[in-house]
C-alpha cells in the first residue's frame, strides 16, 4: 500500500508506509512527512551559490575549500561547505579567513556568471508557477497552490522534480523548505543544507518553534537579539507564553511581530511583483587611499556599474548612499 506522503527524492517513485529506502533504487532519501501533500509554500536557496557555480566549471576544485570574495583586504562573500568546516563565514574579513583556512581557494567572483545562472534557475521556478516572489539572485519563495492538475503532481513532488532537473541540467544543487507561510518555508530550507528537502507542517510549528533560539525568526537581528538576553528572553518558547500586549509594551512594533511570529502566524501573500530595494556596487583596496584623484575614478566606476544595473532592469533610484570605510591611524 503507498502512503501518499512519501516519496523518494531521487527516483521520485512513491513510496510505502514505514519504508526507510527507496524501494525502487535504494536511496536513503525518503521525503516522508503526514502533510506533505497539503503545503503549498516554498523556499528555493541555491546552496553556497557562487562557490557552487565555481566548483562546476572547474572540477578540480571539487574537494577544495573555496572561497570567494576580495583579496587580503576584503571580505568573503560566501565560501562552500569544505571552507565553513574551518569556521570560514560569509562577511568575515579576508584574512581572518585565511588565518582559519590557510589552504583555501580564493577566486574573484564572477557576477554576469552567477546572475545568469541564477536567472536559469529562476526561470524553471516560473515554469511551475508564475507565483515566483525573488529574494535575491539565489533564492525565492514560491506560492505553487493549484498546480496539482496541471503538473499532475503535489507541490512537494514539483518542488522534488525541479531540484533534481536544477542539479542535472544546471550542475549546482537547491535546498527546499515547504510548509503553510513564509516565514516557515524560509525556516525549512536552512535545516539540513546541502541538497535538503524540509517541511514544517501545521500541527507541527508551534512545538518545533519552542525549542528553537529567537535568532530564528526572521528579522531578529543581534540589536533586537542583545534586548531579549536583556529580559532573559533565549528561546521562542518563551516568547509564546508572553502576552501581545507585554510584548508590544517592551518592543513596540517589533513586540506584534515577535508575537505572531513566535507562534507561526504569517499572513504574507508570495509577491512576484516585490522589487528590489537596492541596487548596490562596492570594492576594496589592496591598500589605504585618501587623496581625491585617487578615489574619484573608482567611485565614478561604481557608480556606472550600479548605473548600467538600473538600465538592465528598468528602475530608477530615488536615494543615493555612499558608503565608506574608514581605516584607523595611531599616530
Amino acid at each position: 500500500m503507498s502512503d501518499e506522503g512519501a516519496f523518494c527524492r531521487d527516483c521520485l517513485r512513491a513510496q510505502p508506509a514505514g519504508t526507510r529506502r527507496c524501494i525502487a533504487c535504494g536511496s536513503p532519501r525518503v521525503l516522508r512527512h503526514p502533510e506533505l501533500n497539503a503545503l503549498s509554500i516554498a523556499h528555493i536557496d541555491c546552496d553556497a551559490f557562487y562557490a557552487t557555480v565555481e566548483k562546476r566549471d572547474r572540477p578540480d576544485l571539487a574537494d577544495k575549500p573555496v572561497i570567494i570574495g576580495g583579496r587580503r583586504r576584503g571580505v568573503v562573500l560566501t565560501c562552500c561547505y569544505n571552507a565553513r568546516i574551518y569556521g570560514v563565514r560569509s562577511a568575515m574579513p579576508m584574512f581572518k579567513a585565511l588565518e582559519l583556512c590557510p589552504h583555501a581557494v580564493v577566486l574573484k567572483p564572477d557576477m554576469a556568471k552567477y546572475r545568469q545562472v541564477g536567472l536559469a534557475v529562476r526561470g524553471r521556478m516560473r515554469d511551475l508557477t508564475p507565483l515566483v516572489e525573488p529574494l535575491s539572485i539565489d533564492e525565492a519563495f514560491l506560492d505553487l497552490g493549484g498546480t496539482e492538475l496541471l503538473h499532475k503532481a503535489t507541490p512537494a513532488l514539483s518542488l522534488a522534480r525541479l531540484a533534481d532537473a536544477v542539479e542535472r541540467e544546471l550542475g549546482i544543487s537547491v535546498s527546499v523548505g515547504l510548509s503553510h507561510n513564509k516565514f516557515l518555508a524560509k525556516l525549512a530550507s536552512d535545516m539540513q543544507k546541502p541538497r535538503g528537502f524540509s517541511v514544517i507542517g501545521k500541527a507541527e510549528t508551534t512545538h518545533l518553534l519552542a525549542g528553537r533560539k529567537v535568532t530564528s525568526i526572521w528579522g531578529v537581528g543581534s540589536a533586537t537579539a542583545r534586548s531579549l538576553a536583556a529580559d532573559g528572553i533565549a528561546m521562542i518558547g518563551q516568547l509564546q507564553e508572553m502576552e501581545l500586549e507585554t510584548l508590544i509594551r517592551r518592543y513596540g512594533v517589533m513586540g506584534q511581530r515577535l508575537w505572531r511570529l513566535s507562534r507561526g502566524i504569517d499572513d504574507r501573500r508570495v509577491d512576484p511583483t516585490g522589487e528590489a530595494k537596492s541596487i548596490s556596487a562596492e570594492t576594496t583596496f589592496d591598500k589605504d587611499l585618501s587623496r581625491p584623484e585617487e578615489l574619484l575614478p573608482i567611485l565614478r566606476t561604481l557608480c556606472e556599474r550600479v548605473a548600467h544595473r538600473l538600465k538592465q532592469t528598468d528602475l530608477a533610484g530615488t536615494t543615493v548612499v555612499l558608503k565608506l570605510k574608514l581605516s584607523l591611524i595611531h599616530i
